[in-house]
Parts: C-alpha cells; sequence; structure tokens
C-alpha cells in the first residue's frame, strides 16, 4: 500500500518512527515532511496529503500534529478524505470499518509508541464492512458534492 505521511514539528520525531514501521510492514511510506523539527504549520503538510488521496495518487495517508485535531479538520476540507482522529485500539479499528477512513490523524502529544504502533497496525488491517456502512459513505458522497467545489 502507498501510504503518505506528513506532520508539523510537534509530530515530526514520531512521524520518523511511523516512516520505518510502515516499511517494516512492506508498505511504500512516502514522506510528505517537514523534514526537520523546526516550527511549520500544519495546515500545509495536511494539504499534501490530502490532495494526493483526493487524487487516487496515494491509497492512504497519516497525518500527525500535537492533538492530531487540527490536521484532521484540514484534511477533512477536501473531497474523497475521510480522515479519523484516533486515540486507542477501538477508534483506530472502527474508523475503517464503519467509517472507511483513508486518513488517520494521530496525536504526538498524548499517545505513546507502543500504542501508535498498535494502531497504526490495526488500521492497515482492517477492512471497511460495507453494508449498511457503505450507505451511509454514499449519503456522506453526495454532501461532498452539493457542498465542495470541483477541484
Amino acid at each position: 500500500m502507498k501510504i503518505a505521511v506528513a506532520s508539523d514539528h510537534r509530530g515530526f520525531a514520531t512521524k520518523e518512527k511511523i516512516l520505518t514501521l510502515l516499511n517494516q510492514l512492506g508498505h511504500e511510506a512516502l514522506d510528505y515532511g517537514p523534514d526537520d523539527g523546526e516550527s511549520v504549520d500544519y495546515p500545509d503538510y495536511a494539504v499534501k496529503v490530502a490532495k494526493d488521496i483526493g487524487k487516487d495518487a496515494i491509497d492512504r495517508g497519516i497525518l500527525i500534529c500535537g492533538t492530531g485535531m487540527g490536521m484532521c479538520i484540514v484534511a477533512n476540507k477536501f473531497a474523497g478524505v475521510r480522515a479519523t482522529p484516533c486515540h486507542d485500539d477501538i477508534t483506530a479499528q472502527m474508523s475503517r470499518l464503519h467509517n472507511d477512513s483513508n486518513v488517520l490523524c494521530l496525536s504526538a502529544d498524548l499517545l505513546g509508541d507502543r500504542l501508535v504502533n498498535r494502531m497504526i497496525e490495526i488500521w492497515l488491517k482492517e477492512e471497511f464492512e460495507g453494508g449498511r456502512h457503505a450507505r451511509r459513505l454514499e449519503k456522506l458522497n453526495k454532501v461532498e458534492e452539493q457542498n465542495m467545489p470541483p477541484q
């Protein structure tokens, strides 16, 4: 799977660890920045990942900032993106099973490395359940069509 990973300065160290994990798991991990831990603005990096998700240039994305919330807000401004802020095994699992999440948003400040690794492994292996959830995602797609200008 082709997975883009980006962060702000607070998530930089976590991003580096996630890139290593993804490579170890056999995925194509793409570093969308930043290149160091100097202060940056999270929207600049969330936009890069969200645009490529919307264009189907990548399969999934992982965004990391202090809380995960800022990145999530930005990413969900783009059609085709279903970004979810996850904080434990259950939210990671359900984001895939019920929401077909394609962008995982994580907190660098509130989550430990072991939990982050476990959540990523769960998020990558879980498949979308479909069924009644597919009907709901179709409704979400209609909301996007009505409220987001074509890119």
